[in-house]
């Protein structure tokens, strides 16, 4: 679409309007009435899913047990968002009654509460059709938090897209959402305008770092800018120590291996570079278990293509050797296995530490433990590292705690393919893995990304919102005076 093109302004325009009518109407209403909503969309999407999962399959070139795996994890998200709600704890409701005899002066009745921030954009992701995109995580969230979503669909899936988003908005309209709280716009420069439209208060993107840069740019370069929750680009470090190699090498090997090209090698956690010790015996058992895994059509032609275009640059290189794979194939791709040393590593770890999304990998030997925590300090941010140690091991705890800088989630023992969706979870990191390493996309404390505080100074009671009523008539968990409150016992539903 050209930047002056009709349809695109047109489309984005009324959806925008929708979701800025809509914001008011969500704002006020309770947990339990959204949690209702989101209960009717993961029932809905269940339905269909007989309909969905082909779709989706045909679009993606991804097997269909996975994207049944996949849908199940979507809804059930929908519905854990929902008990999250329900519970209250998220709006962090805190009340200081007015008190003439505060320490430091007399102080007035403060109530503070999270709000929705108001219209949100999502940016969907190409690599899981359904739990990162139209329905994903950010939808999910944003709609418990109270914020109206526009979707911008991934032009990669364009049928499967139009499909959940009908799905979405019948299922919200028939458990009574107000009209034009859900909306699906398309195409490149609808991505564009829409987080420049005035009435944006907030947007989330799953991609690559050049995509989603040159979006946090344009929220910046707003004249309100805005939050602007990008995911864009990691690497996964691996380190093995010494201890692990010794103890475990075959299940290292194929550990890796399996992960390294789960899903073609397209996720966002895929290990990228796997450090071993020099001499430890692990690089031929890893090249043996990547050679003996299988490769598969990636998720459409511009991911394929960019693909083995950065493995031409690894493969032109030489300081890097390549121990397995075909990188000058230009079909379905074969995994593939680099491998170099941590003093050229260190030497150029801008050029080595470029993400290569689909199923290739770096290995790095390292000749002692300070050279391995030489290249954890040289890392960019990451939304995973890993840590292969044994007990009292000394090498493993150093790493993790320069790890624990660097990363958002830090395994030990395993693989960071494979994330939960809990309590817990934390999928962000410093820069370049997201924008906002302070926030998480996958858990229900990604809600949080879509509230501000706001505090009440000496309200009156009627005008103040139902969460910091004296009456609490949504039986919320809350801080009084300093101390926490349970929710009260209630023997039905709280009132809407």
């Amino acid at each position: 679409m050209s930047e002056t093109d009709p349809a695109s302004t047109a489309a984005v325009d009324a959806a925008m309007t929708g979701a800025a009518d809509a914001a008011p109407a969500l704002a006020t209403t309770s947990p339990v009435e959204r949690a209702r909503w989101l209960r009717s969309i993961a029932d809905s999407l269940d339905a269909d899913a007989p309909r969905l999962v082909p779709l989706a399959a045909d679009e993606s070139h991804l097997p269909v047990p996975r994207l049944t795996g996949e849908l199940v994890r979507t809804t059930f998200q929908l519905r854990l968002f929902a008990e999250a709600i329900e519970r209250g704890e998220y709006l962090r409701a805190t009340i200081d009654h007015a008190d003439p005899g505060w320490g430091m002066g007399p102080r007035p009745d403060l109530r503070r509460m999270m709000r929705p921030l108001g219209p949100a954009a999502v940016y969907a992701a190409s690599n899981f059709p359904f739990a990162f995109s139209v329905a994903g995580g950010d939808t999910a969230a944003a709609l418990a938090a109270g914020c109206p979503v526009i979707v911008k669909a991934h032009p990669a899936q364009p049928g499967l897209s139009r499909a959940v988003a009908t799905r979405v908005r019948e299922a919200m309209q028939a458990s009574g959402a107000p009209r034009g709280a859900f909306g699906l716009v398309e195409g490149l420069e609808a991505g564009r305008r829409l987080v420049l439209h005035p009435a944006l208060t907030v947007a989330t993107f799953t991609g690559s770092l050049r995509g989603g840069r040159a979006l946090f740019d344009l929220a910046a370069s707003r004249p309100v800018p805005i939050p602007f929750y990008g995911e864009l680009g990691s690497v996964n470090p691996v380190f093995v120590t010494a201890a692990a190699a010794a103890a475990r090498p075959d299940a290292i090997a194929t550990g890796f291996a399996a992960s390294m090209t789960l899903g073609v090698g397209q996720f966002c956690t895929k290990p990228g570079v796997l450090l071993v010790p020099r001499d430890a015996g692990l690089e031929t058992l890893v090249a043996d278990a990547v050679r003996a895994s299988s490769g598969g059509p990636m998720l459409d032609e511009r991911i394929r293509d960019g693909f083995f275009a950065g493995l031409r640059q690894l493969t032109d290189r030489d300081d890097v050797e390549v121990l397995t794979g075909d990188p000058t194939a230009a079909g379905i791709p074969t995994p593939t296995l680099y491998a170099t040393d941590a003093a050229t590593l260190l030497a150029h770890p801008d050029e080595l530490l470029e993400e290569h999304f689909g199923p290739a990998a770096l290995l790095v030997r390292y000749g002692s433990p300070g050279e391995a925590l030489a290249v954890a300090h040289a890392l960019d941010g990451q939304l995973t590292a890993t840590v292969h140690g044994e007990g009292d091991d000394p090498d493993a705890a150093r790493l993790v705690d320069v790890l624990t800088e660097k990363a958002g989630r830090v395994l030990w023992g395993g693989w960071p393919t494979g994330v939960s969706v809990t309590y817990a979870q934390q999928h962000g990191g410093p820069y370049p893995a997201t924008t906002a390493p302070h926030f998480t996309s996958v858990g229900t404390a990604s809600i949080e990304r879509f509230l501000r505080p706001v505090a009440y100074q000496d309200m009156p009671d009627d005008v103040l919102p139902p969460a910091l009523q004296d009456s609490n008539p949504w039986h919320l968990p809350r801080t009084v005076d300093g101390a926490f409150v349970a929710a009260p016992s209630v023997d039905q539903d709280a009132p809407e």
